[in-house]
C-alpha cells in the first residue's frame, strides 16, 4: 500500500463537527467525514446555513472542531503551529479584506515579507502575480481604492498565491460582483488551476459556478454533508436536494468540458 505524502488526500474531515459556545450551544457542522485531493478543486455548496463557511474555517483553523478531527497534510490541524498552518493556505473571501493603506504591492507581498523574502525578490514575485491574474503590472502602485472590484478581487487571488501555498481556500470570492465581472474572474480561476494545480476548498451557494469550477462538489444542508459528486454525476443525480437546486437554476445547466 502506497502511503507515500503525495498518495495522501491534502485535507480530510474526520468525523468533525463544530457548535457554537462549546458542547451545549447550537451544532453548526454535523459528524462530517470528507477528503479533498491534492490538486482538486472541491466546492462546497449549499444555502445559507448549510455549514459551508464553517467547514472552511476548520481547515486553517479559524474555527476549533468541538469534535472529530480535521487533518492537513498529514497532520491534525490542531498540531500545527497556527501561524505556519496558515502561511501554507491562500485565503480569499469575498471582500478581499486588503490594506487599504497599503499599495498593491505590499497587500500582495504580504506574506513574502513576513517571510523575510529579500525585496528583489518580493518585487519579482508581485510583477509575475500580477500578469498571472491579468493586471497590468504598473497597478502595483495604486492604492485599493484606485480599483475596481474585480481589479480588488484579482489582487485578493493573487496576495492568496504570493508565497505559493499548497492549499487555497475560497469563500464565495466572486459573489459580490456584477455578472460579466464574475464571469470573467471564473474562467480566469479555471485557467489558473490549470496552470497551478494547487488544491483548492471553494465555497459558493450558486449552482452553475460549482458546475463550472468545481472536480467534485459537496452538497451541504443544515450542517451535513448530503453527497459528494462530480459536475456530470451532479447533473444525472436523482437525490431530493439535488433536483431541487438543479430546478432552481433551470434547464440551461452545463458542465465545464
Amino acid at each position: 500500500m502506497n502511503d507515500s505524502p503525495n498518495s495522501r488526500p491534502a485535507i480530510e474531515f474526520r468525523n468533525a463537527a463544530y457548535k457554537v459556545n462549546g458542547d451545549s450551544g447550537r451544532e453548526l457542522l454535523h459528524d462530517l467525514k470528507l477528503e479533498v485531493q491534492r490538486g482538486e478543486t472541491l466546492v462546497l455548496l449549499g444555502r445559507s446555513g448549510s455549514g459551508k463557511t464553517t467547514t472552511l474555517k476548520l481547515i486553517n483553523r479559524l474555527l476549533t472542531p468541538s469534535s472529530g478531527e480535521v487533518i492537513v497534510e498529514g497532520r491534525p490541524a490542531g498540531n500545527w503551529d497556527v501561524i505556519r498552518l496558515r502561511r501554507m493556505i491562500g485565503y480569499v473571501i469575498q471582500e478581499v479584506g486588503l490594506f487599504p493603506h497599503f499599495t498593491v504591492e505590499r497587500n500582495i507581498g504580504l506574506v513574502p515579507k513576513i517571510e523575510n523574502w529579500p525585496s528583489d525578490r518580493i518585487h519579482a514575485r508581485v510583477q509575475q502575480l500580477l500578469e498571472l491574474v491579468g493586471l497590468d503590472p504598473e497597478i502595483a502602485a495604486r492604492y485599493p481604492r484606485e480599483l475596481s472590484g474585480g481589479q480588488r478581487q484579482r489582487v485578493g487571488v493573487a496576495r492568496a498565491l504570493a508565497a505559493d501555498p499548497p492549499i487555497l481556500l475560497m469563500d464565495e470570492p466572486f459573489g459580490a460582483l456584477d455578472l460579466i465581472t464574475r464571469a470573467e474572474l471564473q474562467h480566469e480561476f479555471l485557467n489558473l488551476q490549470q496552470r497551478l494545480g494547487k488544491t483548492v476548498v471553494f465555497v459558493t451557494h450558486d449552482l452553475r459556478e460549482a458546475l463550472l469550477l468545481g472536480t467534485r462538489i459537496a452538497l451541504m444542508d443544515a450542517g451535513r454533508l448530503i453527497t459528494v459528486q462530480t459536475p456530470k454525476e451532479f447533473l444525472n443525480s436523482n437525490h431530493p436536494l439535488a433536483t431541487a437546486y438543479k430546478q432552481a437554476f433551470g434547464a440551461d445547466l452545463r458542465i465545464n468540458c
